[in-house]
C-alpha cells in the first residue's frame, strides 16, 4: 500500500510515510469497512474531537481521507489507524492540520525559505522556491552538499531536492512545520547517498528539534525510541511546553507514534 499526499502527487511510501506499518483486513467497497475506520477514530481521544471533520471516500481502489484536524498528532494517528484497517491499494492523504495562523501561500513560502536560509546546519545547501509554478533560485552554493526546493499550495508545504543525510531531511521538515501557516508538510527530499534509518537516528532528530525549539527546555526532557515509537519523559513547568515537546516529536519524519510521559510541575 502507498499513502499519497495529493499536493505532491507522490505514490511512494518511502517518500511520504515510510513509518506506517500496514495490516491488511477486509474492507473493499463495504460501508462496514469505512465504519470500522470511523470507530477506530472515535476510540482514539486525540482523533475523536476532530472525527466529524474527517471524511472518508472510496475512489476506485483507493481510500481518500480529507478534512482538517486540530493537531499533527490527530492527523498522523488518523492515517495510521486507517492504513491498519483499509484493504485498499492506496490512501490519498488530503487531511490537513488547522494552522496556528491563517496565512497566504506566498507568506508561508517566504517563512519556510527564511527558516532554511537561517539554519546553520543547512548552510551548504542551495535553496530554490516555486513561484507561480516556476522554480527560482534563492541561494546557490558552490559545491553544494544538497539542494532544497520549497513549494506551497493551499497551505501545504512540499519540500523536494536532495540532501546528504537523513538528519538534514528531517530538520528541513521540522522547520517547515514550525511555520505558523503550515497545514501540512510533504517531505519529498531525497537522501544521497542512501542512508539506513534506525531508532537511534530518530531519537537524535527529536532531540535536535527540542534543542532548537525556543519554547522547550531540552535539558528537562528524555527521549527514547523503539520501533519508531518515541517516548518522552521528564518534567516541565507548563502544559504548553509539554505539548510543544510532543508536537516536535510528531513533526520528525519517520516517527510512528509519540508517547508523552512528560509531567507538569504544579
Amino acid at each position: 500500500m502507498w499513502i499519497k499526499g495529493e499536493a505532491a502527487l507522490l505514490a511512494y511510501t518511502d517518500k511520504i510515510a515510510p513509518h506506517f506499518r500496514v495490516r491488511r483486513t477486509l474492507m473493499g467497497e463495504s460501508p462496514d469497512g469505512l465504519e470500522a475506520i470511523r470507530k477506530a477514530f472515535r476510540s482514539e481521544p486525540r482523533i475523536a474531537t476532530a472525527h466529524p471533520r474527517i471524511h472518508l471516500l472510496l475512489s476506485n481502489s483507493d481510500l481518500v481521507i480529507e478534512g482538517e484536524v486540530a493537531t499533527i498528532a490527530a492527523k498522523k494517528l488518523a492515517l495510521e489507524r486507517a492504513a491498519a484497517l483499509a484493504d485498499v491499494q492506496g490512501i490519498v492523504d488530503r487531511l490537513r492540520v488547522a494552522p496556528a495562523e491563517r496565512m497566504g501561500d506566498g507568506a508561508i513560502r517566504d517563512l519556510v525559505r527564511d527558516a532554511l536560509l537561517e539554519e546553520p546546519a543547512l548552510a551548504e545547501c542551495s535553496v530554490r522556491v516555486v513561484v507561480k509554478k516556476r522554480s527560482e533560485p534563492v541561494r546557490i552554493v558552490d559545491q553544494a552538499t544538497g539542494i532544497i526546493e520549497v513549494a506551497v499550495e493551499d497551505g501545504v508545504v512540499t519540500l523536494d531536492g536532495e540532501v546528504s543525510g537523513l538528519a538534514l531531511k528531517r530538520l528541513a521538515g521540522v522547520l517547515a512545520w514550525w511555520v505558523p501557516g503550515s497545514r501540512d508538510v510533504i517531505n519529498g527530499i531525497g537522501v544521497t547517498p542512501p542512508e539506513d534509518d534506525d531508532d537511534g537516528k530518530i531519537t537524535d532528530a527529536v532531540r535536535a528539534a527540542l534543542e532548537k525549539d525556543a519554547i522547550v527546555n531540552p535539558d528537562q526532557i528524555r527521549v527514547s525510541t523503539r520501533n519508531a515509537v518515541v517516548t518522552l519523559q521528564g518534567q516541565v513547568p507548563t502544559d504548553s511546553e509539554r505539548e510543544a515537546a510532543e508536537f516536535d516529536a510528531w513533526y520528525v519524519f519517520g516517527v510512528d507514534e509519540v508517547v508523552n510521559h512528560i509531567k507538569v510541575r504544579r
